[in-house]
């Protein structure tokens, strides 16, 4: 009896493990929590040429503007829909003093960059131009607060400045500076990663701190954020969970994926297959942080009022040859485009506990959705997937349960397909990657509580695993319509194409 039990569980195994095919359950009938537009937020950060060259050329540049923003760049962010951006970093936050960038600019000091290439920074581009730079492309604006190097009052009295409309210094401060009514900015966080550059603290330490800055930010309605932990630091959650939850609106984590470590990481465009699986074996990760660090934050916040937020998250390759290494210049590749579309899938399926990402970084900084050089502007692949994902924002998160054919590599395997989902105004949205780079994917889908009765659909993909879109060159990945989906008798299937990424919509 005993061998005939374990027959049935090796058979069960077996059978686990043996995918007859690729199959996928939507609980249309049962949607979950809305997806917050933040969700698909990005982040610029004084770095390289993210902010000058990038957004922001001045009103003089022959490079046509809007008001010194990049009028390209611009209509191409509109189009892509920012949900939200944070400034002025990472860690150039924990070194800015934001009086040096208000004014007149011809009389705002400079200072060093001292981590991101030790250039001057002029401070042409501070409050006023960023917060203008997000009315102009519709994006909700996040400031990131000095504390590494800045003080509780210097903190205060900027949240003052921005966001008051009462009598005060900072408030006649900021009219002399030609902005008469406050700006209506939510976001604020105290320091950023306060576990290393911005201040090498401990997790106890940093919960002392952030509870004396955050207690002195009283602007009615605020969202503070408090420094989160790197990566699969759990212990850190679960310090400022305890200590400064009561305190706190939202969370922090910041991980990047890294194909092999921080000494080599790896060429943005020159890989194999085995570079590409490795790539996404690390990018499924995020599935495991998000999971554990919401565990550990239920412990302590169960009705999930406190959001985590993955504020850095991307691709983190070496730079391109002959880039300034501390400018973090690197191409984008059809690799990059599904590592963002299995980020946003996973951040999607915990609407629930995450309520912002960031990806790091908008414009020529790791994993850019846009790429400039002088006049020239390129869209890269990773801009195409969240372009086509904008049809998740403030949608309702449908529960998917995924029945994968495996991706096997060397004798390793990872699932082929990766899927989320969404309602909104009566349309069904399904994401979907399929990261086998050689194989088509048939899929079913079993739709629960939905009877589709048209069908259409986007895709991301390209010729080659190492794709990218380049200056002066005709685009190599794009989106472009797709015309693998199909509903006979009211049951939805799908063939995806190898190494792609894809949108189906439903009604």
């Amino acid at each position: 009896m005993k061998r005939f039990v374990l027959f049935l569980m090796l058979g069960s195994l077996f059978f686990l493990n043996t995918v007859a095919q690729n199959r996928i359950v939507v609980h249309v009938s049962e949607p979950g929590p809305k997806i917050d537009k933040a969700v698909y937020g990005h982040f610029a950060e004084h770095l390289g040429h993210c902010i000058y060259g990038g957004i922001y050329v001045g009103e003089n540049s022959p490079i046509p503007n809007i008001r010194g923003f990049r009028k390209d760049v611009v209509e191409a962010l509109k189009a892509m829909k920012v949900g939200i951006l944070r400034w002025p970093g990472g860690c150039f936050a924990d070194t800015y003093h934001w009086r040096d960038g208000i004014g007149p600019r011809n009389e705002r000091p400079s200072i060093i960059n001292v981590h991101w290439g030790g250039v001057t920074e002029d401070n042409s581009f501070g409050t006023h131009e960023f917060l203008d730079f997000c009315e102009v492309i519709g994006a909700e604006p996040y400031i990131n607060l000095n504390v590494g190097s800045g003080t509780v009052r210097e903190a205060s009295e900027w949240v003052e400045y921005v966001t008051s409309s009462n009598k005060s210094p900072m408030t006649e401060l900021r009219k002399k500076n030609g902005r008469e009514d406050p700006w209506n900015v939510k976001y604020w966080a105290v320091g950023n990663e306060t576990w290393g550059c911005g201040g090498n603290m401990r997790p106890e330490y940093y919960a002392d701190v952030y509870k004396q800055f955050a207690s002195f930010l009283r602007a009615p309605g605020i969202y503070k954020i408090a420094s989160g932990a790197n990566s699969e630091d759990y212990k850190w959650t679960e310090v400022l969970m305890r200590e400064a939850k009561w305190m706190m609106n939202g969370l922090s984590l910041h991980y990047y994926t890294v194909p092999f470590d921080w000494s080599k990481k790896g060429s943005a465009t020159q890989f194999d297959e085995k570079v590409w699986f490795q790539t996404f074996s690390k990018t499924l990760k995020m599935e495991e942080l998000v999971t554990k660090h919401a565990a550990v934050m239920d412990q302590f916040d169960p009705k999930k009022k406190v959001g985590l937020l993955v504020d850095e998250w991307g691709c983190w390759y070496d730079v391109e040859p002959g880039t300034n290494p501390g400018f973090l210049y690197q191409q984008s590749s059809l690799r990059d485009a599904l590592v963002a579309g299995i980020n946003l899938n996973i951040f999607n399926n915990h609407a629930d506990r995450v309520r912002m990402a960031n990806i790091a970084q908008m414009i020529n900084v790791l994993q850019s959705v846009i790429l400039t050089k002088d006049q020239e502007m390129v869209l890269t692949p990773t801009y195409y997937v969240f372009k086509m994902y904008n049809v998740h924002q403030e949608a309702n998160m449908l529960p998917v349960e995924v029945q994968s054919y495996p991706y096997t590599l060397e004798g390793n395997s990872l699932n082929a397909v990766h899927c989320s989902a969404s309602v909104k105004d009566g349309m069904v949205s399904i994401t979907l990657c399929n990261l086998d780079p050689q194989k088509n994917q048939d899929v079913e889908f079993d739709l629960r509580g939905f009877v589709p009765a048209k069908v259409s659909g986007q895709i991301v993909t390209g010729k080659s695993i190492n794709a990218f879109n380049d200056f002066g060159k005709k685009e190599e990945v794009s989106l472009s319509e797709f015309k693998g989906a199909e509903i006979v008798k009211g049951k939805l299937s799908a063939k995806l194409p190898s190494k792609s990424v894809v949108l189906i919509q439903l009604q």
